[in-house]
């Protein structure tokens, strides 16, 4: 890829064509090497994607502290995201969420100082917090702007109305939402709002949790795996499920591609169809699998094999979320 590639997402955001997710670079889908970890770090960036998504809950504030050592040497070629909201939370799995605005501000200078850095580039609510008004949760994240700790706001699967809303009060960058082949609800409303607001879209698991790839045998997932909450990847579900991916493969047979890349290659399609920068972030463990990803950024798909792709996106069956409540689909 051409380094001096950018994409413009919102409120003049700037960054690679395609992005890097952290959330794979914790244990949420078994054991990690931290040096292994941080070489995949250093690889994408000399490959060109220097757009990096982290969170503050991801491995309990391990992947801010992992980045931390990237960004050490190389932070004036990062664009660094992270989120806040999510928070250790009761006893049954849920997690708490949290955007009063006195979080919000305890939550950014942890932040800072777990990644070593003065300011972060797209700072991400990452879930909403439903009992707090969104107009207080995104004027908290305004302050942080106007005091130099962050640059550009973000929002992780927010409704079409309330990115109305927060829209209404600063600049948003960035909406960051599971979007892909097999997970389409945020067209509906959600990315035409989106489009009309001028704000970029930031797919997350845009190869469907590693579903997309072929690569991935859902009934041999580990206990631990995050992957077995989600409905879609329970065994009722799988068989049809199976069928998305068929496609993904044929299709990557006739371009000589793999099936990774077309998943990704789609995404670019629909953002230029529908109107607006699309720029995933696929996470992985292995530095071989971000030049294979960035291979995406050269496909073209005829309009027959389009169709395939979407008649097989139409048949995928179960939620995306075990509550879907949590994401935008549940409360749109």
């Amino acid at each position: 890829m051409n380094k001096a590639t950018t994409v413009h997402l919102g409120d003049g955001l700037t960054v690679s064509p395609l992005g890097f997710g952290g959330m794979a670079l914790t244990p949420v889908y078994g054991e990690v090497d931290p040096a292994e970890a941080l070489r995949t770090l250093h690889h994408a960036v000399d490959a060109g994607v220097s757009f990096i998504d982290t969170a503050d809950i991801y491995g309990g504030g391990s992947n801010e502290e992992l980045i931390a050592r990237l960004l050490k040497e190389r932070r004036g070629e990062v664009q660094l995201a992270t989120k806040f909201g999510l928070v250790d939370g009761p006893a049954e799995g849920r997690r708490e969420v949290r955007g009063d605005a006195a979080y919000v501000k305890q939550a950014v200078d942890r932040s800072l100082q777990r990644l070593g850095t003065d300011s972060i580039d797209l700072y991400y609510m990452h879930r909403r917090d439903l009992r707090v008004p969104i107009v207080e949760t995104v004027e908290a994240m305004a302050g942080l702007v106007q005091a130099g700790k962050v640059r550009h706001l973000g929002l992780s699967e927010v409704t079409a109305e309330e990115l109305r809303e927060a829209s209404s009060i600063h600049p948003i960058a960035a909406v960051q939402s599971e979007w892909s082949i097999w997970s389409r609800d945020v067209e509906r409303n959600v990315v035409p709002a989106a489009a009309e607001l001028g704000v970029g879209f930031v797919p997350y698991s845009p190869l469907g949790r590693g579903f997309l790839t072929g690569t991935v045998d859902a009934s041999t997932l580990g206990s631990n795996d995050f992957r077995r909450t989600i409905p879609r990847f329970a065994e009722a579900a799988l068989d049809t499920n199976q069928g998305v991916v068929a496609a993904l493969q044929s299709v990557a047979a006739e371009l000589e591609a793999t099936p990774a890349q077309v998943a990704l290659a789609w995404l670019f399609v629909q953002g230029r169809q529908l109107g607006l920068p699309v720029v995933p972030i696929p996470g992985t463990r292995k530095a071989d699998r971000i030049d294979e990803n960035l291979g995406a950024l050269a496909l073209e798909f005829t309009a027959a094999q389009l169709k395939t792709l979407d008649a097989a996106a139409d048949a995928v069956v179960g939620s995306r979320s075990a509550d879907p409540s949590f994401v935008s689909q549940g409360r749109e």
